[in-house]
């Protein structure tokens, strides 16, 4: 018989199904809890809740274990595309190389995007926000091909979506970038890989041409497939939430966007950066600053050190941190923000006050500096979490889809006022 949880409550008892996942973890199956006693559960953020079973990405804490369909990070950063890991994380398995061939020849084919909408570039503000004009150009290809909202699509037809969203989002954020800066669009170049033409479409100029270095198209490359999947955080959640009413992939997406784009979830490199800017500001006395995060009475605390799900080390800083070393001795770019950053790094990995307490550079610490050195502003720092999260997201929105999940609908403990009558404005 299979291992039962005994829940007591108003002296009656209940038996509730335990689900163990093929890592061992363990869950407490709820799904029938309201209908059985009337009760719900309370989970604040939904720290204790699984939502869903999924079989794209494993992750544990306390070691430091990140995977994707069961390959390590390790393995997949070292040894894989992004567009490799792409069809792993949406396919199920790592492509054969006729499957990886097909699959970059449909993307580099597809990625150019409808003229109409470089005049929609054209009604945002230069200084809007690039996360706010992907967000909605993102959207707003449901107006382009509106097939997509089509719930009872074929599954080929979902696949084509699939095909346009990792070939047109590059584009759309490579032109919210050149529309900030005032600078004429650039169109793909489907002679390069996919690392090397978003670099172009960010960063050649007119009548000039532009030279992918190797060297920052391999650290774009590992950058995008550390974040390419994180489990069932706040954005990839927002994804599948809002699929689960049957809408497009665009519109999920888009939602994710906008989830990624808050300071708690994708903004933490950016945090980074203006910390370093901020010591730099005042003198670039590391020791300084590095007192203040030892001192609990200061309010300062170290950004890009520890991590919220990561309680040793993070699997992915380790990776990260080669290749970023890599851009900065072949770059040569003399920076004192990026001096302070190694400075820091040094004392975090010196220092028993860090390694007692776990406090390692992570993945955002590392990947802000890189974006910083080759010369992506600050506030496309998110935007670059999103093209990379983007076959995470694509990947839970086909596996809510193809398991026939109900549409999320989470409960609440009211805690407002009770029945009361109305009164008339003149009796107030």
């Amino acid at each position: 018989m299979a291992d039962q949880a005994t829940l007591k409550l108003e002296g009656k008892e209940f038996n509730l199904p335990v689900i163990i996942g093929t890592e061992d973890e363990k869950a407490i199956d709820i799904n029938n809890l309201r209908d059985q006693t009337g009760y719900v559960t309370l989970d604040s953020g939904y720290k204790n809740t699984g939502a869903t079973q999924s079989a794209i990405t494993f992750l544990d804490g306390e070691l430091g274990i990140l995977r994707y369909r069961g390959y390590s990070i390790e393995d997949l950063a070292e040894k894989a595309t992004f567009l490799e890991v792409a069809y792993l994380l949406i396919y199920g398995e790592l492509p054969n190389q006729p499957e990886l061939a097909k699959f970059e020849y449909d993307i580099k084919h597809r990625t150019m995007v409808n003229e109409d909408m470089r005049k929609i570039y054209d009604g945002f503000p230069v200084n809007a926000h690039p996360m706010g004009v992907m967000a909605a150009l993102f959207s707003a290809l449901t107006a382009f091909y509106p097939e997509s909202l089509d719930p009872n699509r074929s599954p080929e037809k979902v696949n084509l979506t699939i095909l346009r969203s990792m070939a047109k989002l590059p584009t759309l954020a490579a032109w919210a970038y050149k529309n900030s800066q005032g600078h004429p669009l650039n169109y793909p170049k489907n002679g390069l890989d996919y690392c090397s033409n978003f670099l172009h479409m960010m960063f050649a100029l007119p009548a000039e041409e532009y030279k992918v270095d190797p060297v920052v198209a391999d650290a774009l490359n590992k950058l995008l497939i550390l974040h390419a999947d994180h489990e069932q955080n706040c954005s990839t959640s927002t994804v599948r939430l809002v699929g689960s009413s049957k809408a497009s992939l665009y519109s999920a997406v888009s939602a994710g966007i906008c989830a990624l784009w808050g300071p708690l979830h994708g903004g933490a490199n950016q945090e980074v950066i203006e910390m370093l800017e901020k010591i730099h500001a005042d003198g670039g006395n590391v020791q300084k600053w590095i007192e203040k995060a030892k001192d609990k009475n200061d309010n300062f605390r170290l950004m890009g050190f520890g991590h919220r799900v990561y309680k040793n080390f993070d699997p992915r800083a380790k990776i990260i941190k080669k290749a970023c070393d890599d851009v900065l001795k072949k770059l040569g770019i003399n920076d004192p923000t990026l001096e302070i950053a190694q400075k820091l790094e040094e004392a975090a990995l010196t220092d028993p006050y860090f390694i007692e307490r776990k406090l390692y550079p992570n993945v955002d610490f590392y990947s802000g500096i890189i974006y910083r050195a080759i010369g992506i502003p600050t506030n496309m720092f998110t935007v670059m979490f999103a093209m990379g999260r983007l076959p995470g997201w694509i990947a839970q929105w086909k596996e809510s889809r193809e398991n026939a999940e109900p549409i999320g609908r989470p409960r609440q403990i009211y805690t407002g006022p009770k029945l009361r009558p109305f009164k008339s404005m003149n009796q107030r």
